[in-house]
């Protein structure tokens, strides 16, 4: 039996009808079992303090568990591999850290393209690093510790959780803008780095506020300004670099994002939920404890942040001939 003209129209149009209602009425079901959120470092870090906050709140406001996976590794390249590999159904989602903006310049080859294969949600907040030294370095301002480093440039030597940190990145733009040297002293974390910056094995670090803040409140490190743009709420006093160092800019930015190709209407429900979270008072106070600022912004714009990272921390790196280890 033939179909006249019309009646093909009438099959392609029915077609398209119940292909949107299907993936309408998969949105509307979405998540329909629980969610794991990978995060590519160990537990008990900040990052992992956020994906376990934020675990909870989506839970309670989608109505399924939200579980996080610990699979550190390779700088955070193992747990965004694992997404990138997994369905793009909205089931597992990766907590982004500045290490995936730094890889893709750090790493020659990797098993995927971080910027391509995945679909950015929502930021969640940003941390600032904070310029800190021992207290035995006479500098008590940004000028100062510049002249200082450039008066005894052998005797400088700065620390960070590891090759490509965050506060490695931190510290080698610094050098490139201030026209300074420092040797870069790298740890297996930030713990043992703070333990010889505060014994005075090394003279400066760039670390994240979060995690050097009670350092700076007992009175065993020195804070000179933080990285940020605008000044830190858990650190009003101090100043920026960027107020000495105009254009420096250097921060933890946290996220969360899916495989590629995960339908938008998943996203849209992920981001709202997200955004809804990090205005709730009680999230808000406990962000700002951990040094954080919460960062509700739309897919489009957070994309348009990793894309501006990727390629700032690309020059960083190949100024400073930076290779992974």
């Amino acid at each position: 039996m033939s179909l006249s003209r019309r009646g093909l129209l009438h099959l392609g149009w029915g077609a398209m009808a119940m292909s949107a209602f299907v993936r309408a009425a998969g949105a509307q079901a979405y998540p329909a079992r629980p969610v794991r959120i990978i995060v590519g470092l160990a537990p008990g870090g900040t990052t992992d303090v956020l994906a376990r906050m934020l675990a909870q709140r989506l839970a309670a406001r989608l109505g399924q568990s939200f579980i996080v996976e610990n699979r550190p590794g390779a700088s955070s390249n193992i747990a965004t591999e694992a997404v990138v590999r997994a369905p793009p159904d909205g089931y597992t989602l990766l907590m982004i850290v500045p290490g995936n903006a730094i890889n893709a310049t750090l790493y020659d080859k990797l098993n995927f393209n971080f910027l391509r294969d995945i679909a950015p949600v929502a930021a969640v907040a940003r941390v600032p690093n904070v310029l800190e030294v021992n207290p035995s370095i006479p500098a008590r301002s940004v000028p100062e510790f510049i002249a200082y480093a450039k008066a005894n440039p052998s005797a400088m030597s700065f620390a960070s959780s590891g090759v490509g940190s965050s506060q490695h990145i931190s510290g080698e733009m610094f050098k490139m803008m201030a026209g300074i040297n420092m040797t870069h002293v790298p740890y297996r974390g930030a713990a043992p780095a703070l333990a010889d910056l505060i014994g005075g094995q090394v003279q400066v670090m760039f670390d994240n506020v979060s995690s050097s803040i009670e350092h700076i409140r007992a009175g065993r490190l020195r804070p000179l300004a933080v990285t940020t743009a605008t000044r830190s709420d858990a650190l009003p006093e101090i100043p920026t670099v960027a107020d000495f160092l105009p254009g420096y800019e250097a921060s933890v930015v946290n996220g969360v994002g899916v495989p590629r190709n995960t339908a938008p209407e998943i996203i849209e429900t992920l981001n709202k939920a997200i955004n809804a979270a990090l205005v709730d008072p009680d999230i808000k106070a406990r962000l700002t404890s951990l040094g954080s600022t919460p960062l509700p912004v739309s897919p489009a714009d957070y994309a348009t942040m990793l894309a501006e990272e990727t390629e700032k921390w690309a020059r960083v790196i190949r100024f400073a001939g930076i290779k992974a280890e």
